[in-house]
């Protein structure tokens, strides 16, 4: 977890996440959801950079750069100002995001920011806090956040925040397709209320079979466990998705789901060969804007 200090600064390099399974319980009275929320990193990454400066500033390149905020509502932001205030700092530092996880897609782009920078900066100030108060302060940042510092795979239960490290048997091959724009996650949760208004929602479990594929690494178990209870709210926002779902499992793809909130729809695939067929496909299909492949799990926030 230590860095290295100095003037050229620290980078961390920070996963993306699939949830094989997102189970959403009904809305709490604080308006979050109890969710059983199983997490996978893949590689696909962010990059954050932490250098010395005057005053904290943010700055990013990549894909949708421009719609990244580089104000303090910025995770990376207000993560470099939690650390340092639970340090008596002051948070005097340049954030540079170099991004490759799509923006507001539903793999926790923003989150794995937050988790990255207060990796970075921990590290490029010296601090060395001990694991368990960094992962405090990502729960204080969002439910997502914890999980981009921890990778691999984990149950996250609570609103997602709480971890459980899972153990993993094989590694998992899988396509993303990147939708135009992006979905809001509070607007896709208010679609789920309004979508289970008058039913009784039950309590959100882990499933024992996705467990079991996943500890067992064997992808065709895994596919027939996927599940996602935010999907249809996702469609039901954006009825154009279910085209791209289509156009990737008449590609050959295991299994097909909106990831997360969405837009971005994750494709499980038997290997590297059938990825690159299936990512082809989705790309002549029309239906989205760009594809990605990347296998998991994947390690997290890491000091490069």
């Amino acid at each position: 977890m230590n860095g290295v200090t100095g003037s050229d600064g620290v980078t961390v390099r920070v996963p993306a996440k699939v949830n094989v399974q997102l189970a959403v319980g009904a809305a709490r009275p604080d308006g979050f959801h109890d969710l059983a929320n199983v997490f996978l990193a893949v590689s696909l990454y962010d990059e954050v950079t932490a250098t010395p400066a005057t005053t904290l500033t943010v700055t990013c390149e990549g894909p949708d750069a421009d719609k990244v905020p580089l104000d303090r509502t910025n995770l990376a932001a207000r993560a470099a100002e939690l650390l340092a205030a639970r340090h008596g700092l002051s948070p005097d530092v340049h954030l540079h995001i170099a991004k490759a996880i799509p923006v507001a897609g539903g793999m926790a782009g923003g989150s794995a920011d937050g988790a990255g920078a207060l990796l970075a900066c921990d590290a490029l100030w010296g601090l060395g806090t001990p694991r368990d108060v960094l992962l405090e302060i990502c729960a204080e940042l969002g439910s997502d956040v914890p999980f981009s510092l921890v990778g691999g795979a984990a149950l996250g239960t609570g609103r997602g925040e709480k971890l459980t490290e899972l153990p993993v048997g094989g590694a998992f091959h899988w396509v993303f397709a990147v939708a135009d724009g992006g979905l809001s996650t509070p607007a896709v949760y208010g679609e789920f209320d309004r979508l289970a208004e008058g039913t009784e929602v039950p309590g959100p479990a882990a499933s024992p079979a996705l467990l079991e594929a996943l500890r067992t690494g064997d992808t065709t178990a895994l596919a027939g466990a996927l599940a996602n209870d935010l999907q249809a709210p996702a469609l039901s926002l954006r009825p154009s998705l279910a085209a791209t779902l289509t156009a990737g499992t008449e590609a050959g793809a295991l299994a097909a789901l909106v990831s997360g909130s969405g837009p971005t729809t994750a494709f499980l695939v038997k290997d590297a060969e059938a990825a690159e067929t299936v990512a082809a496909a989705l790309r002549a299909s029309g239906t989205c804007r760009a594809t990605h492949t990347a296998t998991s799990p994947a390690a997290g926030a890491t000091v490069l």
